[in-house]
């Protein structure tokens, strides 16, 4: 291990933005002795490859796990079922599992299935709160957890040293590390994640229907491009995280319906009192809540 370094091999399963980031960031401050980037895309990762991101790839999970003492793992929320069933056979006693999930309780729930009691205490559940768009190494930027949130959701068993790796490994990048109960997790980001990007969508999708929607697209202004950006997130990934968390997107969409039923009413009858109280709250809850 190279002076400065917090772990000698670290092994990052799906090197896009999330895990390609990662892998950047400790590269680029010194804090790993090397990175073996796996994936099923070869293109992706001679592209990682080339943009020093990894130094060395493989397509095959037991090459790029067997001799890693972290693995990070990147991929759709769907996919961790079959991640956990190849790995499991070939990880080395104390190795650290971690993860950039969007959700936790089904991830979790596939660990509980398929990792032994022995594996499973060394998995450290997380969620790092940053990212945009784009995807695939190509996206990867070493700066970009810096001032981020990073939630980390340990279970009960989770080895208490590696919690206090993985934590440090995300510090020492810029990251804030957050501790939080896994279900409490998915709620949360189901209210300020999730929901705005099925909102996205679906606001893109009915525009698109109207005839006028050249023109509608051609003239949106900065708020409408800075609302609907999230749409253009990879319909893949989405499609597995709302599936994953669905009971509780489910509530928060039926919440907001809710609240447009109220809003809709107010302008129906002419109620712009009621309006101007409806936008000064939600301007005040937002200003006291968000400060950028």
């Amino acid at each position: 291990m190279s002076e400065g370094a917090l772990i000698n091999r670290l092994a990052v399963i799906g090197v896009g933005l999330i895990g390609g980031s990662f892998a950047l960031s400790l590269k680029n401050k010194g804090l790993v002795g090397s990175v073996i980037g796996v994936g099923r895309n070869e293109d992706n990762l001679i592209l990682a490859k080339q943009l020093n991101i990894i130094d060395e790839y493989s397509t095959s999970l037991k090459e790029a796990v067997e001799t890693a003492d972290v693995v990070f793992i990147a991929v759709p929320v769907s996919k961790y079922d079959d991640v956990f069933k190849e790995i499991k056979q070939h990880i080395k006693h104390g190795t650290i599992i971690t993860d950039g999930g969007s959700t936790k309780v089904n991830i979790i729930e596939a660990a509980n299935r398929e990792f032994s009691e022995s594996i499973n205490q060394f998995f450290v559940p997380g969620h790092p709160i940053a990212g945009n768009e784009k995807s695939g190494a190509g996206a990867a930027i070493d700066s970009l957890y810096v001032n981020h949130k990073i939630i980390l959701t340990p279970t009960k068993s989770t080895d208490k040293t590696a919690l206090e790796l993985v934590t440090k490994l995300w510090q020492s990048i810029g990251a804030n590390v957050v501790l939080m109960e896994p279900v409490h997790h998915d709620l949360v980001l189901g209210a300020t994640s999730h929901l705005p990007h099925a909102l996205a969508f679906s606001l893109v999708n009915m525009l698109a229907t109207l005839n006028e929607r050249e023109e509608i697209f051609e003239y949106a202004a900065g708020g409408f491009k800075d609302f609907t950006r999230i749409a253009s997130s990879d319909p893949k990934m989405w499609q597995d995280i709302c599936l994953a968390n669905k009971d509780v997107l489910l509530k928060h969409i039926q919440m907001y319906k809710e609240e447009l039923d109220e809003l809709s009413k107010a302008l129906k009858d002419d109620h712009s009192e009621y309006l101007f109280n409806y936008f000064s709250r939600s301007k005040q809850t937002r200003d006291k809540f968000v400060k950028t």
